[in-house]
């Protein structure tokens, strides 16, 4: 990890900021789309992306909280271009829905960044009775990917521009059951941990970029896919359902975790640096590829993923 402000081989490093890496980039050409845009590092992911020119579409869960945040942007930023569309990952059918309005719309898609998730809930099902952690943060961003594959290609066709797929993964990958997924007991509320279940999400968001990229790759469709970790942040609420962690990490986090602007830098990075231009199945942190664990760089474990992934997006 490149921390206390020591540079990585990109030129940046823990302490860069999302404006910082994206210094001097015209995204005026470019459309984005956004998960959890209304909060945390989704907000400043936007802001910056925004910035820069894209055209952003904030896929945000609660849409008065997402329009509260695009007017704010546009008091900052007058010629910000910006949506809000609802969307909430833990149900395939507002995901479908979502693909389905996007669609729609016309608008061409150079930039997906699967940014939303929650961390280390207690155990719940999703609306389809899947675990919460697994189906939002891995197979909601895996069907929306899914669904919107299809404009990004015909986007990139018709622009002659790189389309961009960036999944934010954590470090938490590591922390994932021993066997990395589990399969069979993915909805296994006895032998539950929710440390190891958020891990287990984690590592399903870098194993999908991976095998999506080799996919993309075989096609020769001018697509990356990327996963990153953006850092441990202050100022977020992801750490909501444990209190105590997070009075603490509010109180001593200024001192050694980084701010929402530094958070958001590594996901702005792979959006939108010309430097990660043809760089794809690649894990990133601070700016820089990283080395994520034995697991996640498992090229079976990959593919047993995104068949189990496409029967429950699927189901006969």
């Amino acid at each position: 990890m490149w921390i206390f402000g020591w540079k990585g081989p990109s030129g940046f490093s823990a302490s860069s900021t999302a404006e910082e890496v994206t210094q001097g980039i015209d995204g005026s050409a470019l459309a984005a789309i956004v998960t959890g845009a209304s909060s945390g590092i989704g907000v400043e992911t936007t802001r910056v992306l925004a910035l820069r020119g894209v055209h952003v579409v904030m896929a945000v869960r609660n849409a008065d909280a997402g329009r509260n945040v695009k007017e704010s942007i546009l008091k900052e930023i007058p010629s910000a271009k910006i949506d809000v569309m609802e969307l909430d990952l833990s149900s395939m059918a507002s995901v479908r829905k979502f693909a389905s309005q996007y669609q729609s719309s016309n608008l061409p898609l150079n930039l997906l960044i699967n940014n939303a998730g929650v961390m280390a809930t207690p155990f719940m099902l999703s609306q389809d009775k899947i675990e919460l952690q697994f189906a939002t943060n891995h197979l909601g961003h895996f069907l929306l990917t899914d669904l919107l594959l299809e404009t990004m290609k015909r986007t990139a066709r018709e622009s002659n521009i790189e389309g961009r797929i960036v999944n934010v993964s954590s470090e938490g990958h590591r922390i994932a059951y021993s066997e990395g997924i589990r399969f069979d007991k993915i909805n296994d509320e006895s032998g539950y941990y929710t440390w190891y279940a958020y891990g287990q999400s984690k590592l399903a968001n870098i194993l999908h970029a991976k095998e999506l990229a080799q996919r993309l790759k075989e096609e020769e469709v001018e697509i990356t896919a990327n996963s990153l970790h953006p850092g441990a942040i202050i100022s977020t609420n992801l750490m909501r359902h444990h209190g105590l962690i997070n009075t603490v990490g509010q109180m001593l986090g200024k001192y050694f975790l980084k701010n929402i602007p530094q958070g958001a830098a590594t996901t702005c990075y792979v959006a939108l640096n010309p430097q990660v231009k043809g760089v794809s199945g690649e894990y990133f942190l601070d700016s820089n590829i990283g080395n994520p664990s034995a697991k996640a760089k498992d090229a079976d474990l990959a593919k047993k993923l995104w068949d189990f992934s496409c029967t429950l997006t699927n189901p006969k």
